[in-house]
């Protein structure tokens, strides 16, 4: 079993370091969306934008009350462990509590990266 807890761990890591390398050259959004439906420059991409705040906001939303429920669960078990097993827990809390920080920075982050690509793209555009 650890084996192959090892192996989904690696591949993993693998697949996030290729994804990493994997660049798309494009000057906006308009331009790829023009040029797939062979449509002007004009492309509303105001749907894309509202389509992926929602997915943001609900992921956001089922990762609190998922981060909540076990911070309850693990709260719990703690109060009623031994103290073996209040070692155990402590120690299981530090990949819970980066994982919660991730999940309540979330918002942010992509904010922070959606505001680096529109600033990306008004660079490039006012190069042209």
């Amino acid at each position: 079993m650890k084996k192959t807890n090892k192996l989904i761990v690696v591949l993993s890591i693998i697949f996030c370091i290729l994804a990493i390398g994997v660049m798309s050259y494009a000057t906006s959004a308009g331009d790829v969306l023009s040029g797939l439906t062979g449509e002007g420059a004009n492309v509303n991409t105001e749907g894309i934008t509202n389509l992926g705040n929602s997915i943001v906001a609900v992921v956001r939303i089922v990762g609190i009350v998922v981060a909540v429920v076990i911070l309850l669960v693990l709260g719990i078990k703690y109060m009623m462990g031994s103290a073996e097993e209040k070692a155990e827990y402590k120690k299981s809390m530090i990949p819970y509590i980066v994982g919660a920080v991730l999940i309540f920075a979330s918002t942010t982050i992509v904010g922070v990266v959606y505001d680096m690509a529109n600033a990306l793209e008004q660079s490039s555009s006012g190069n042209k």
